[in-house]
């Protein structure tokens, strides 16, 4: 896979690049936003790392570029220094995938870069809100409505719904789960994540009856399945 980093920073594209090396990933580096459009014109990525603050275009300007001129634009994660809610926001709004403030530890940099690409987000956009059967989701506010009634959730629960969703009837492994959600590769207590899905599956009355059901695959993970796909493991 390749990613492109982006920001007026040498030094932190060179911090960026070796992180994403670690990881088995080819990087190419920016530091002028008016190179990195001339490149994602003709070129394809498989994930951007971009920067708000730089020389030529800034990032806000080249995400709002991307969604009218791209026909297929690799998802974005920003990094940047600013870490006001209003920040954080237009920049989803924009088009961004994800977003983190500097600084940042390394180790969670990386959890962030692979759980974006394990979780199918290349070559998508960020919807803002997400409706599936009766289940909708508004990821600005963090907020899901069952047939029209809000039901509260913990961030991590709202975050643990959202990445089962988009990842309707595919197989999760714990550790995937984990990175997903904790950001981090250390090993989690099970009961930490068993009783985060047991939340979400009782808050959100995940049933056959409702349209999905959350399964134990035992040995492996979970995975939130269609009602007319729901099998057994």
């Amino acid at each position: 896979m390749r990613i492109a980093i982006a920001d007026d920073e040498p030094e932190v594209v060179h911090h960026l690049k070796e992180i994403v090396q670690e990881l088995g990933y080819d990087a190419v580096g920016y530091t002028d936003g008016d190179a990195l459009m001339q490149t994602l014109a003709c070129d394809s990525f498989d994930l951007l790392m971009l920067d708000w603050n730089m020389p030529g275009k800034d990032g806000l300007e080249i995400l709002k570029w991307m969604q009218e001129t791209l026909p297929e634009r690799p998802p974005v994660l920003m990094i940047t220094n600013r870490s006001a809610k209003k920040d954080v926001t237009e920049a989803l709004y924009a088009g961004a995938a994800d977003y983190i403030s500097k600084p940042e530890d390394r180790v969670v940099i990386a959890g962030r870069i692979s759980a974006m690409l394990r979780r199918g987000a290349i070559g998508s956009t960020f919807d803002t809100e997400a409706t599936y059967g009766i289940y909708r989701l508004n990821r600005i506010e963090q907020t899901v409505f069952v047939n029209g009634q809000i039901i509260a959730l913990t961030a991590k629960e709202f975050e643990l719904a959202d990445f089962f969703f988009r990842n309707v009837n595919r197989t999760l492994s714990r550790n995937n789960l984990m990175k997903a959600i904790w950001r981090t590769t250390a090993n989690l207590a099970t009961r930490t994540l068993d009783m985060h899905i047991s939340r979400v599956r009782s808050k959100l009355n995940l049933q056959p009856e409702n349209g999905f059901r959350i399964l134990t695959v035992f040995g492996y993970g979970y995975r939130l399945e269609t009602a007319t796909k729901v099998r057994s493991f």
